[in-house]
């Protein structure tokens, strides 16, 4: 199977064409999720001894760049269920990893709390004992696909043990579940990102994905490479939009009374170049990082930390030019660049934010321990 070309003709049939409503009503890319689900990309890095088609980190980010030039919203919501489901494939059910390998599972993280904000890895949320059953109560700041997936990869406070968390797998339909309110935002406004409140929300214990306190190690060994890369590669795929719209508008418009394009403008040129270059540097990241992880050279945590930021910050200004040399023509909904310059402010923000990776980096390279 080769991934992207697969996606082809999901592009061609209903992401492309779907793009704009998805990001104008603020609609969840439900279509193209079923058809992502029904050619066997939801499962690309599930197991094949579950039915997966046992793809890795390097598959996943061609993936999500390949749809992040179309539509980051839907991007972003392929990248959450990736994530998850890394952790999924290595504590979940086999039901669960079964579901997903065959396209009838959605899954996500469920990370982020409203009284820690983007330190994710500190969940002030709780999980007690009641019989067989565990009752967790939470108020969880951003979950993508919130009450669109099927499934929430969870974190809580340990159960029991010393540590800083414990994860869980909770089903969307759980009793006790509430979002209370909708997204309404500036850009990625397709991928359901809201608030969930858990109110005595009752699972089984055996729901529980690791060992009880053992969720800081999961997070970082497993979820922040595969969500660093994954958000890097939604970076670096709306640049590729951004840069191949950009450029096939000043190419086209013509100034007829000097019988010349935007193109043949040496400003416009050097504007292009500039943001080209940009968006090569962070490619480049990405595929050493990739590699780093891969290969589990000495470096490989520097590049995890570097990759998000390094193309979050990039695509900030690759999207800025694209905005500048179109003109007022980038304005204009249809032409699709002010679509992704807004859906490109996510990145810089979204925990880790490129703040908090910048002090991770200074820690790293100055010696200093991480936490």
């Amino acid at each position: 199977m080769n991934p992207l070309e697969v996606l082809a003709g999901i592009e061609t049939q209903t992401l492309q064409p779907l793009a704009q409503r998805t990001d104008a009503e603020g609609r969840f890319p439900r279509e193209t999720i079923s058809a992502l689900g029904e050619a066997g990309l939801l499962g690309l890095v599930s197991a094949a001894s579950v039915g997966g088609q046992g793809l890795g980190l390097k598959e996943a980010a061609q993936v999500v760049s390949r749809i992040a030039q179309t539509c980051p919203s839907t991007a972003m919501v392929v990248c959450m269920h990736y994530c998850a489901t890394a952790v999924l494939e290595q504590f979940g059910p086999e039901a669960t990893r079964r579901a997903i390998a065959n396209g009838k599972h959605l899954s996500t993280l469920a990370f982020s709390e409203a009284d820690s904000r983007s330190h994710f890895w500190a969940p002030t949320s709780t999980a007690r004992a009641d019989g067989s059953n565990v009752v967790l109560d939470a108020r969880k700041s951003w979950v993508t696909s919130a009450f669109e997936a099927d499934s929430y990869v969870w974190s809580s406070k340990p159960l029991a043990a010393e540590g800083a968390s414990t994860l869980w797998l909770v089903d969307a339909k759980s009793d006790g579940l509430s979002q209370p309110g909708r997204f309404d935002g500036l850009g990625l406004r397709g991928n359901a990102s809201t608030p969930i409140t858990a109110k005595d929300v009752r699972i089984a214990a055996d729901a529980r994905l690791g060992e009880d306190g053992k969720g800081f190690d999961t997070m970082m060994g497993v979820v922040l490479p595969w969500f660093s890369v994954l958000s890097a590669a939604c970076s670096t795929g709306l640049m590729e939009g951004a840069l191949s719209r950009a450029i096939g508008h000043v190419s086209q418009t013509r100034h007829l009374h000097l019988d010349s394009s935007l193109a043949d403008l040496p400003t416009v040129r050097a504007y292009l170049a500039k943001a080209r270059i940009k968006a090569d540097m962070a490619q480049a990241l990405l595929d050493d990082t990739v590699a780093a992880i891969g290969a589990g050279r000495a470096d490989t945590m520097l590049r995890v930390l570097e990759v998000k930021a390094a193309a979050a910050e990039s695509a900030l200004e690759v999207t800025d030019i694209a905005m500048r040399v179109c003109g007022g023509a980038a304005f204009r909904k249809e032409a699709g660049i002010e679509r992704l310059f807004r859906d490109a402010r996510a990145s810089s923000v979204m925990a880790p934010t490129s703040d908090v990776l910048y002090d991770f980096i200074g820690k790293a390279i100055t010696g200093l321990p991480l936490f």
